[in-house]
């Protein structure tokens, strides 16, 4: 009776582990097409792969419009839209928590992974950061720099999933890079021009833009968004605003505005929006968002 048994168990998961393979494959097989099937972890990538693959690409994203990539947790679908795809970009540097275990459940040894963060010199965090999030600040797309070397990477991913189309590749990401560097050459010498290289934003995310540009950002929250500012670095944050003269106070989407506007009011400050560019915010393409950001932070600097 227990060999019964057992043969019926044994039947049972087999049967199982034959259906999940055959979904699998199917799944795979009903989004085979002419396109290279991209998925990317959140929005910049999207963007960075779009502006090289183009036409001869079709693009995913993991992380849906509004919610915070620090803490997203990734669903089956997700786990199926990695599985069927011929590349899977994400940001690195701990920005996606969830990537080592996803990748490590679904083990697809076809799928090229692209870590984006290849050949970038990191920030370090500071203090409880370590402990909580890494390392490093993973905000590496706010670079032009960086974004650039991202984009390189994922230009690299798509020669080596698609050989016949390097040129095209290699073409578009010259166009992009050409861009990219514009408006670096641009803000560079702006920059350098001021006295005054202080700002101050609700979340301290533009580390790498400030590295590019010799800024210096003074935030509210952390590199990662997290709890309330004490007393004592609201009260720094007053004093340094005051003594720089701080006519901005800069607002991330995905923060909480509320001790940013009374920072504002303390210091007879407006309050005006900066791009993350984690989502697709105001429809805007990662050039505009980029072109923005140092626009308004040039302007708020100026005498």
């Amino acid at each position: 009776m227990k060999k019964i048994i057992g043969l019926i168990l044994l039947t049972c998961i087999i049967g199982t582990l034959v259906g999940c393979s055959n979904s699998a494959t199917d799944a795979k097989e009903k989004h085979d097409s002419s396109k290279i099937q991209v998925v990317v972890s959140f929005n910049p990538l999207k963007e960075f792969a779009q502006a090289v693959g183009k036409d001869k690409i079709e693009v995913t994203t993991v992380v849906p419009e509004g919610v915070e990539p620090h803490d997203f947790e990734p669903k089956i679908k997700d786990m199926e839209n990695i599985t069927k795809a011929d590349l899977f970009v994400y940001t690195g540097f701990g920005m996606e928590s969830w990537v080592d275990k996803t990748l490590t459940a679904i083990d697809d040894k076809n799928l090229v992974v692209v870590n984006s963060s290849t050949g970038i010199d990191p920030i370090k965090n500071q203090g409880e950061e370590i402990e909580e999030h890494g390392q490093y600040d993973p905000h590496i797309w706010l670079s032009l720099k960086e974004s650039k070397i991202q984009t390189k990477n994922i230009k690299d991913a798509l020669v080596k999933a698609d050989p016949t189309n390097k040129v095209f590749y290699e073409k578009n990401f010259q166009e992009f890079s050409g861009k990219l560097d514009k408006l670096y050459n641009e803000y560079i010498v702006k920059f350098e021009g001021l006295q005054n290289k202080n700002f101050v934003t609700g979340h301290a995310a533009f580390g790498y833009l400030c590295r590019d540009f010799g800024l210096k950002q003074n935030s509210v929250e952390d590199v990662f968004s997290g709890g309330e500012p004490t007393p004592q670095k609201i009260k720094e944050l007053v004093e340094l605003s005051k003594k720089n003269k701080i006519k901005v106070i800069f607002m991330e989407e995905l923060a909480s505005p509320r001790v940013s506007e009374t920072l504002a009011t303390e210091v007879g400050a407006s309050v005006q929006k900066i791009y993350t560019i984690e989502s697709n915010e105001d429809k805007k393409t990662y050039i505009e968002s980029m072109e923005d950001n140092l626009s308004n932070i040039y302007n708020s600097l100026k005498k």
